[in-house]
């Protein structure tokens, strides 16, 4: 069976040297696939089994002497690199410290983000796991103070018409098809929010991206995990905060995108698509002193 998603609704190819091969078994025991199995002492290729080839890579990753090629589904053989030296590597204590560094960012100094560190984060980005490849994360980078605060004039037309359409007469007559949650957390959160940007932007304060210099929208496809995008977000978040940026990561404008054609037709956007993150960068203009302790709601050894 092959897995057909937005991207490519064929299967990736497996090719071995079988010259080089020693059916050592590890690329069978990676492959969660399926197309991979031993059968009489050799590795074989069914591309009809179980999933077909996903294009993960993992075969060749494993495969000791190098003798496995994988291409399609965006994946190529010039992708298979190169492990970073475990020295290279960061250890428990240097990225937990790199983490409790990090904090929401919403002052940020007039300064550009420069396009080298723009490459950076995104390449780090991209190392993101997925949930199936080939990645159906996308990322719309507005890289400049000017084309953010214009992506922040277009999504307050959007939040107006929100507004308009969730007015209390008209949550009113939603509740029923909202659910009692979603009617609370509209009346109590969404709304209250959409109030205090366009107050704020009235007395021409920018509390949507925080006049920052870079903004980087991460959206997925209809096929895409919902999770796929925060993590990409995620590691472009960290990434930032290793090269010296602040960050702060808002969910509140991919709602907006989501539910606005005009948007989507202005920045070439999928019409359906997952909401997704922005993640807006810059220098702080604040130092921050001190870290802050985090703790989840609740934690059970089972």
């Amino acid at each position: 069976m092959t897995l057909s998603i937005g991207r490519t609704p064929e299967s990736a190819t497996v090719s071995l040297d079988y010259n080089l091969c020693t059916a050592c078994g590890l690329c069978t025991l990676v492959c969660k696939g399926g197309s991979l199995h031993e059968e009489a002492g050799k590795v074989q290729v069914d591309a009809s089994r179980g999933l077909g080839c996903i294009g993960c890579g993992h075969c060749a990753a494993v495969c000791p002497r190098h003798c496995i090629t994988v291409t399609g589904r965006d994946f190529t053989p010039r992708d298979v690199i190169p492990l970073p030296p475990r020295g290279q590597r960061a250890g428990y204590e240097s990225l937990h410290a790199l983490m409790r560094a990090r904090r929401s960012v919403r002052n940020f100094k007039d300064e550009e983000v420069s396009r080298e560190v723009i490459e950076q984060i995104l390449r780090a980005a991209s190392s993101a796991p997925m949930g199936i490849p080939p990645s159906e994360v996308g990322v719309l980078v507005l890289a400049g103070k000017d084309k953010v605060a214009r992506f922040r004039r277009e999504l307050l037309v959007a939040a107006r018409a929100m507004k308009r359409l969730f007015s209390p007469p008209m949550l009113w007559l939603f509740k029923p098809f909202l659910g009692r949650e979603n009617h609370r957390m509209m009346k109590a959160f969404v709304l209250p929010v959409l109030d205090t940007y366009l107050a704020k932007d009235k007395e021409g304060t920018d509390w949507f991206f925080y006049d920052a210099p870079l903004a980087l929208y991460f959206y997925g496809s209809v096929w895409a995990d919902p999770a796929d995008t925060v993590i990409a977000a995620t590691y472009a978040m960290l990434a930032g905060e290793s090269l010296g940026l602040g960050s702060c990561m808002l969910g509140f404008p991919g709602h907006l995108i989501k539910h606005s054609k005009p948007l989507k037709d202005r920045y070439k956007l999928p019409m359906k698509l997952q909401p997704g993150l922005v993640v807006v960068f810059g220098i702080p203009a604040i130092p921050f002193q001190r870290a802050v302790k985090r703790r989840f709601s609740d934690i059970r050894y089972v």
